[in-house]
C-alpha cells in the first residue's frame, strides 16, 4: 500500500484502546508487526541515523519556523510537538524539543512506531486531514 504524502497542518492526537481497534489496523496484522523488517528502527529508511530521520536536520527542528504548520495537538489545543515527512515518506513525530518519539514508515503500514520499534499507534485519514491515534504509553513519551 502506498501512502500519500501528509498536507502541512496541525494535527489531533488521541489516545486509542487497542482491544476496539479492527484487525488491520492493529499489531496483529502481519503489516503492522514491529517484527516485519520495513517496521524496522534499525532499516535504512526508518533510522534515526538516516538525516532525512535525524532531529539535526533542518527540517526537522523544533526552530525550522515550517514545524509550527505540522503540530501534534490535544484535543484541548495543547500542543505536543510536531510531525515532518522525509523525502522518503517517512513520517516521523518529534516532541516540542526535537526529540524523534515515533516514526510511520514509508510503505506498506498505517501503523506507527517507537524510536525503539515498538508499535505505539496508527494514521488515520490522509490528505490535509488526518489524526494520530496511539497507545497511553506512547503517548506519554511526548511530556
Amino acid at each position: 500500500m502506498l501512502l500519500a504524502p501528509m498536507a502541512q497542518a496541525d494535527v489531533p492526537l488521541i489516545i486509542l484502546d487497542r482491544t476496539q481497534l479492527p484487525f488491520d489496523l492493529g499489531p496483529g496484522h502481519p503489516a503492522n508487526s514491529p517484527s516485519r523488517t520495513e517496521n524496522s528502527p534499525n532499516s535504512a529508511a526508518n533510522s534515526a541515523s538516516n538525516p532525512a530521520n535525524a532531529s539535526s536536520t533542518w527540517q526537522n527542528r523544533p526552530t525550522n519556523p515550517a514545524n509550527e504548520q505540522r503540530l501534534i495537538i490535544t484535543a484541548d489545543g495543547g500542543v505536543l510537538g510536531y510531525y515532518a515527512t522525509s523525502a522518503g515518506g517517512v513520517l516521523n513525530l518529534f516532541d516540542v524539543n526535537g526529540r524523534r518519539i515515533a516514526f510511520r514508515p514509508a510503505r506498506g503500514t498505517r501503523s506507527l512506531f517507537t524510536a525503539r520499534g515498538e508499535w505505539c499507534g496508527t494514521v488515520d485519514g490522509g490528505g490535509s486531514s488526518f489524526v494520530l491515534a496511539v497507545t497511553q504509553s506512547c503517548a506519554s513519551q511526548f511530556r
